[in-house]
């Protein structure tokens, strides 16, 4: 089979869809890999790296398009829209929910597209291709969150980890998933007071195994939010509802109670978010004042860690290349239920239960 690796376009965007050991696998399955140029640099590849891998580097952007199984990292923006055509397959993020112009273009072009982020192992609820970027994402939080609440960069001078005699800095976790739980893996760590708020009892007895009495978990309800969030110094969304919006669980009118310079990290952004007042940022922007605290909205957190985050992508994602590439990709779905569960758009229909519940109007 040929697959295209396109350079990914959104903003500082620089993991790549395969890592050169990724296409030696494949190159050794007897699959033809097309790198478009530079497409792996800013993960720290390079193209004479793919071309020792056995990987085909060619110099625009439609040559690296114009195969049969597509693999990226992030959804195809509008200027991308143009390469897209029937029969394809694309692999890669989609997030459709929270994008309803991608999802009627591709209904209107034809392509099978199947989401990393919607791919489930049966039985297990488990989501092995989003778990990756969902580990980084959490740590990252913690990590960006500290710096946005330093004076300097607009926030109210917090340092998470306090010092002997002043007391540490407070975060919010909505959110007690892969997300959630790395997220405050990283805040005990540097010190801070933490809190976890969710709404799955099993998952919150679970997590005191893990942390003890280091982090204060609480039962997801509108009374211990609003206690939590105006207290807090840092909130820190990770809501997940698999292939859905995430639901609002901050107003406006919540956000507006919260102390000048506080600061929240939206990781489920990509999926519309939790929080009533934040919109995507970018990695270029990523931050805006909105009722004077500080918002942090960037839908592609680990891509400011390339090299991590393409590899541990890969980890995951290339047996089900694999797959589709030795089964001519189509088959690959009868016989793989993961994958099965992972397409959202086939031939012109919107076929994922979830987003058909997000546009209803667009299901045939």
């Amino acid at each position: 089979m040929e697959i295209g690796v396109p350079k990914e376009t959104k903003d500082q965007e620089f993991r790549v869809g395969l890592s050169p050991s990724s296409v030696r696998v494949l190159q050794e399955n007897g699959h033809t890999v097309f790198v478009e140029t530079q497409a792996g640099l800013g993960a720290g590849f390079t193209d004479d790296d793919y071309r020792n891998t056995g990987a085909k580097i060619v110099t625009t952007t439609d040559e690296a398009w114009n195969r049969e199984l597509i693999v990226k990292v992030k959804e195809p923006l509008a200027a991308e829209y143009k390469f897209l055509q029937k029969g394809q397959i694309l692999f890669t993020y989609l997030h459709l929910a929270a994008d309803r112009k991608l999802t009627e273009h591709l209904i209107d072009c034809g392509v099978t597209a199947i989401a990393y982020e919607t791919v489930e192992q049966p039985g297990s609820n488990k989501l092995p291709l989003l778990t990756p970027m969902s580990i980084i994402a959490g740590r990252l939080s913690v990590q960006f969150g500290a710096r946005f609440l330093e004076r300097q960069q607009g926030g109210r001078g917090v340092l998470l980890g306090g010092v002997p005699g002043v007391k540490p800095g407070k975060v919010v976790i909505l959110g007690g998933g892969v997300v959630g739980t790395e997220a405050a893996k990283i805040a005990v760590g540097m010190g801070a007071a933490v809190q976890i708020i969710d709404v799955n009892v099993e998952r919150l007895a679970y997590l005191e195994t893990l942390f003890g009495s280091r982090v204060e978990l609480l039962y997801s309800n509108s009374a211990h939010i609003e206690t939590a969030v105006k207290d807090a110094d840092l909130l820190i969304g990770a809501v997940l509802v698999p292939g859905r919006r995430a639901p609002i669980l901050v107003s406006r009118n919540l956000v507006k109670q919260m102390r000048p310079g506080s600061v929240i990290v939206d990781v489920a952004v990509d999926q519309g978010g939790c929080v009533e007042t934040l919109h995507p940022t970018s990695h270029t922007h990523p931050v805006y004042l909105e009722e004077s605290v500080v918002h942090y909205g960037v839908p592609n957190m680990p891509g400011a860690v390339p090299w991590t985050s393409t590899q541990a992508l890969n980890n995951s994602t290339l047996p089900y290349v694999l797959q589709l590439a030795n089964s001519s990709g189509i088959k690959a779905l009868a016989n793989n239920q993961a994958l099965a569960k992972g397409v959202n758009v086939e031939n012109h229909r919107l076929v994922h239960p979830a987003v058909q519940e997000v546009f209803p109007d667009l299901v045939v």
